[in-house]
């Protein structure tokens, strides 16, 4: 999903589910700032670079693909852009190596859901906004994994965009095009994707990037042959997934805040968002590759506040001037342990599966940062031996 959703949506979801205007600026631009806390963000206010929650395409480009680089890309686009589904999923006549790829794969209303949503319980703003971030991109991100592999990322020539035509619908091919400059020609059917490669771990076949950005529109329907699924076809119809992903964010919002018992899998706050669901669904139908301005509109009506723009400085200069015994309590400290709990969570969870591919993993919530192994592991890699950050 692009920052349309992650945070003018979120906020107008947050709003909706009982938070007010203060407490759903924080948890939208957590949300927001999952896709932007790198890092090289974190190097330039130093913060523990385990707490990056992305990587920029620079960072990408200059990322090793030995194991523990691998393991380093897996920790990050697993635990908050594609969590898995099911990480005990069988697969029959494959090797070890694919049936863990395979176990990654990315769906609505797995375990692991649940798991992120009941971590952020009694926690920050921070932390459900880094929640509602990972739950939105299981509807968005479904089908695909966040770890490098052509086998289960790549897509191929046959893929066709679904087009409401009257009461019905057609079909018409798209095309891709390579050029990183380029931009997405929707009324053409033309999308810009990652350069094909034929090797299993480059960066080019991490998550969607076969598929372009069409994942993250919510207005688009359709239909592709993934080589995980027996090369069947698999319909993706983003409008449904996207207002179920709504809900999902409302219904997770109100047990957060104590309204909701439990939270349940595949259950959603359908009569919450009954008044507004027309409204929601006109934004999400809408051709077009961004819809921040409808969403911030949106939302300004319902809090009857205005809603700032997402700044990636606004915190920056409170948590770099904090004394060390008190930068947890800043806003991007908050943040930062939100991000270290759930990459925790998610890592150890695959670790305890037998799947070895996120690396090894201490809890987070039980040791606190030096317990951390793999995370500390890495960071004396990456530095050539020292391991002082």
């Amino acid at each position: 999903m692009n920052g349309d959703f992650h945070y003018y949506a979120t906020y107008c979801a947050a709003v909706i589910a009982g938070y007010s205007h203060e407490e759903a600026s924080q948890i939208c631009y957590s949300a927001q700032l999952v896709d932007f806390c790198s890092k090289t963000f974190l190097a330039s206010i130093k913060g523990p670079k385990s707490a990056a929650t992305t990587q920029l395409s620079v960072e990408l480009v200059e990322q090793k693909t030995d194991l523990l680089g691998l393991q380093d890309i897996t920790r990050i686009w697993a635990s908050f852009h594609f969590l898995p589904y099911d990480l005990y999923a069988e697969k029959k006549h494959c090797s070890r190596i694919y049936r863990n790829k395979y176990r990654l794969i990315c769906n609505s209303n797995g375990v692991l859901v649940k798991d992120t949503i009941e971590l952020a319980k009694n926690k920050s703003l921070q932390a459900v906004g880094i929640a509602m971030h990972v739950t939105a991109d299981t509807w968005a991100h479904k089908y695909f994994a966040g770890t490098p592999s052509m086998v289960i990322n790549n897509t191929d020539s046959h893929f066709y965009e679904i087009l409401p035509d009257g009461d019905s619908f057609k079909t018409r091919k798209m095309k891709f095009s390579h050029n990183p400059k380029a931009v997405d020609d929707i009324e053409n059917a033309v999308y810009v994707n990652s350069l094909y490669q034929t090797s299993e771990n480059t960066v080019m076949n991490l998550g969607h990037g076969r598929a372009g950005h069409l994942p993250d529109y919510s207005f688009i329907r359709y239909k592709y042959l993934p080589a995980w699924g027996e090369y069947k076809e698999i319909l993706k119809d983003n409008p449904s997934d996207y207002i179920h992903a709504f809900a999902q964010l409302v219904y997770a919002m109100q047990y957060l805040r104590g309204e909701v018992e439990s939270f349940e899998l595949d259950t959603y706050a359908w009569d919450t968002i009954k008044p507004y669901r027309s409204r929601i669904e006109s934004i999400l139908e809408k051709r077009q590759v961004n819809d921040a301005e409808d969403w911030k509109a949106f939302g300004e009506e319902l809090s009857g506040e205005k809603i700032s723009d997402f700044d990636l400085q606004l915190y920056r200069d409170e948590y770099k001037n904090a004394a060390k015994e008190e930068k947890n309590n800043t806003f991007l400290g908050k943040f930062i342990l939100g991000a270290l709990a759930q990459k925790s969570m998610v890592t150890g969870k695959i670790y305890k599966s037998g799947n070895p591919i996120a690396g090894v993993s201490v809890d987070y919530e039980k040791n606190g940062f030096a317990g951390i192994k793999d995370y500390m592991k890495l960071i004396e890699y990456s530095n050539g031996g020292d391991h002082h950050e």
